[in-house]
């Protein structure tokens, strides 16, 4: 399987994290949307042009992270991201989408907007992103009140959501007084998958 992601990109931390805790191999395919002529191969290959995507070996395209993690559930033979029972499964899913859409989009518009020039920067995009934030942290802080992770003792799906926007979440919109969220973020940041995806993200990141 070929695995088409960038170093930065949350999503496709995301869906790395998940290859590495399950021991799946694939073949690393890199994408600089920020070049021209590699955006526009990539986009004769998905049109959309957002990454992740995993290609099986087939030529099969399989996008958007949750739907790449969903299927790498499927095939794996040991470690799983989804649990079995249907209600565990469920909340799993729920969580995973939460994170996604109100959580990781909101730290990525935030993100964004803060490192345009101060007279660029829009201040309802700012506001609209911070208020959802505030929101999800108070939803993981309760959430995550007497567990080790998202379900539990069970590192999931919902994990590999959360986790990769705290990296710049604890930057523009700090948690320090959320005390679940903190041990859960030393908790993630500290696991051997994720490390592993730093260590190749941070030539771009020193360059960022």
């Amino acid at each position: 399987m070929e695995l088409h992601y960038h170093p930065l990109s949350t999503y496709s931390q995301k869906v790395l994290i998940a290859l590495f805790e399950m021991g799946i191999e694939f073949e690393p395919k890199i994408v600089n949307m920020f070049d021209p002529e590699q955006r526009a191969q990539y986009r004769s290959l998905y049109p959309i042009g957002k990454v992740p995507l995993l290609v099986l070996d087939d030529g099969h395209p399989i996008p958007e992270s949750s739907i790449i993690v969903e299927y790498l559930n499927s095939i794996s033979d040991g470690v799983r991201l989804i649990p079995d029972d249907p209600t565990e499964a469920r909340k799993t899913r729920f969580l995973d989408r939460m994170y996604d859409l109100y959580l990781n989009n909101n730290v990525g518009a935030l993100f964004f907007e803060l490192r345009k020039p101060d007279a660029e920067r829009s201040q309802s995009v700012i506001d609209g992103a911070n208020e959802k934030i505030a929101i999800m942290y108070n939803n993981m802080e309760d959430n995550l009140s007497g567990k080790h992770w998202n379900r539990g003792e069970m590192f999931t799906m919902a994990d590999c959501a959360a986790g990769p926007p705290l990296f710049y979440a604890q930057q523009i919109a700090p948690f320090d007084d959320k005390p679940n969220i903190k041990a859960f973020w030393e908790r993630f940041s500290g696991r051997p998958s994720y490390q592993r995806i730093m260590a190749e993200a941070k030539p771009y990141l020193d360059a960022m």
